[in-house]
């Protein structure tokens, strides 16, 4: 069957070497649906983000644009507005009929932490074609906190597809009929729409803005570091707030969603001429992510907004992206939140889990 391989199938491509490393690739980064990818030792300071190219190798590429090299070995820091490339541990034999897509995870992208995966021969961000032998590498750019960082570290993870399984909408539509994806009326259009929630029960507090001077992160610590020293608290008492431009939010979605165990997400590109914003679409959302029965009972996405030249009212309930939801290939051994530690099941506004819940 066409569709997302989930965790059973990773762990075969594991035994038959069609994901390797250069240290053995362990059960805890085999996720419902996804492969969590870990940093190697030695960290490229360069002077741009930059695509392979076709016919190219990311090894040549990285002799024309390197200013420096960073040993990670006893951590080192990657310092906000600069950029890196680091080549994962893991690399990639896939079959000529198996494709693959990288993300960011959760908590990378709730620090506002680009981090994106190129390829020899690589054309695309994230993109990985199929039958695709060869290393894997991160591109880092902290945008908004300075961190630290060891090998071995999980900045994104990688999906592996069989062909193509995406829902169209009149699919869409009858599975949200038979199982409730958002727990309102479903916007389908394209996939499944979402918004974002500026009026939260007893409370005018709607979201958080990243302060501009701020501390390294240790991206080892967690529930460690106090919200008020990173982040500034966004409140609002009549359902808007204005984005000013270069600034890093964190508010939510009105909808509590639920991806049923067949399925998978993945959270598509905001389309721009609906606003001068974009929403980050950092993760994947597994299989059982909000599901009742693993513990969810619908979670709210967290929203990662970046506004770009002009100020913007957003106000609430205004669409703001679309969930892509596809087949799984067959039915995960393993469910978000139920048989694996899921830091942001059942959620609501969240930062990352570096930090300190509110008082």
């Amino acid at each position: 069957m066409s569709g997302v391989l989930p965790s059973q199938r990773i762990a075969e491509m594991v035994a038959s070497n069609q994901i390797a490393g250069t240290r053995k690739v362990t059960k805890a980064q085999i996720q419902p649906a996804s492969l969590d990818l870990r940093l190697g030792r030695t960290a490229w300071r360069v002077r741009a983000s930059f695509l392979t190219g076709a016919g190219e190798r990311v090894s040549d590429r990285l002799r024309e644009f390197e200013m420096h090299r960073v040993d990670l070995t006893d951590g080192a820091v990657l310092e906000k507005g600069c950029v890196y490339v680091v080549p994962l541990i893991e690399s990639l034999a896939l079959p000529a009929d198996v494709q693959a897509v990288a993300n960011a995870k959760s908590s990378t992208g709730r620090l506002d932490l680009l981090t994106r995966t190129i390829t020899d021969g690589g054309t695309e961000f994230d993109r990985i074609a199929p039958g695709y032998h060869g290393p894997l590498y991160a591109e880092i750019c902290p945008r908004s906190f300075s961190v630290l960082v060891r090998p071995g570290m999980r900045l994104n993870q990688i999906r592996f597809r069989d062909n193509q399984a995406v829902l169209d909408d009149a699919a869409l539509r009858a599975l949200h009929d038979e199982t409730p994806l958002v727990d309102g009326d479903a916007v389908i259009d394209d996939g499944l729409g979402f918004s974002v929630d500026l009026r939260l029960p007893d409370t005018t507090l709607v979201g958080y803005r990243a302060k501009p001077h701020t501390g390294v992160i240790d991206l080892d610590n967690i529930d460690h570091y106090n919200p008020s020293e990173y982040w500034e608290e966004v409140h609002s008492d009549n359902g808007k707030i204005i984005l000013d431009p270069g600034a890093f939010y964190i508010l939510v979605s009105r909808e509590a969603v639920t991806i049923p165990p067949e399925y998978a997400a993945e959270m598509a590109p905001f389309l721009a001429m609906v606003g001068e914003f974009r929403v980050h679409y950092a993760g994947f959302f597994d299989p059982g992510f909000g599901w009742a029965k693993a513990g969810g009972a619908g979670s709210r996405g967290v929203l990662e907004v970046r506004c770009h030249e002009a100020p913007f009212v957003l106000e609430h309930g205004q669409v703001v992206g679309r969930l892509i939801y596809e087949r799984m290939a067959a039915l995960p051994e393993q469910l978000y939140g139920a048989d694996i530690a899921s830091n942001y099941q059942g959620q609501g506004l969240k930062l990352s889990k570096h930090f300190k819940a509110p008082a």
